[in-house]
């Protein structure tokens, strides 16, 4: 296990000085519901295609926008579902190769040394995961800490951002689906 002290020398951990560990907060059980646990109440049921940057029969593709890194996009099913349990057969079939798409598309916009793969199951209730390209030599922002980075990089600008994002779309569209931006 790393100690504090530790965790706070290494140049990845985006925190210096005196730090402290907060105190675990006691259960809540039952839990609260998270947002949009309905087909009715999800946002990202409620969209059309064209809000998003690459969509297919199964999947969509959505950009984060501001952003802090050349390219954050979320992969969504096109139906409701929640979680990996609740994908049927062939969406769990589909989903290796189209990370592997993602991956390639972030990478083909150059200076991107890595993506990070994220599935965060506190968010809402619609089955997403997240792609978020590392610039090339910016290695204090590899690994898990990437996402804490976020809050205290300056914005890329959007025009620079859209661009990216209308980069992917068409990559992804090479191998089908429809590129919107």
């Amino acid at each position: 296990m790393t100690s504090l002290e530790e965790l706070i020398a290494d140049s990845w951990f985006p925190f210096a000085g005196d730090m402290t560990v907060k105190p675990l907060d006691a259960k809540v059980i039952p839990e609260p519901h998270r947002h949009g646990v309905t087909p009715e109440t999800c946002r990202a049921c409620q969209r059309s295609d064209e809000t998003y940057v690459w969509t297919d029969e199964n999947w969509r593709l959505t950009g984060v926008q501001p952003t802090e890194l050349p390219g954050i996009v979320i992969l969504e099913t096109r139906e409701h579902h929640d979680s990996f349990i609740d994908l049927p057969p062939n969406l769990l079939t589909q989903l290796g190769p189209l990370i592997a798409r993602i991956e390639t598309a972030l990478l083909r916009l150059g200076d991107i040394a890595r993506v990070h793969v994220n599935r965060w199951g506190d968010g809402g209730a619609h089955f997403h995961v997240w792609f978020m390209a590392r610039p090339l030599g910016m290695l204090q922002l590899r690994g898990s800490m990437l996402p804490l980075w976020l809050d205290f990089l300056p914005t890329v600008e959007p025009r620079e951002s859209r661009t990216a994002l209308s980069r992917i779309a068409a990559i992804m569209a090479e191998q089908g689906g429809s590129a919107h931006i």
